[in-house]
């Protein structure tokens, strides 16, 4: 029988500056880790936008 995934995405936005300060991702990215998330994939479409990261759990 194969696995069955949840999935979520969370964005993160930049400050005013166009910055993304890295404790806050990472930050973001243990909260969801201690829910059982793992990260897949953060996909960002250039400076002062907002990143997406991409999570997964088993179902």
């Amino acid at each position: 029988m194969s696995k069955q995934w949840s999935y979520q995405m969370v964005e993160i936005k930049p400050d005013v500056w166009g910055r993304v300060k890295p404790n806050v991702i990472q930050d973001q990215i243990n909260k969801l880790g201690m829910q059982g998330w793992e990260l897949v994939s953060v996909v960002s479409h250039g400076l002062a936008l907002p990143m997406f990261a991409f999570f997964k759990r088993e179902a």
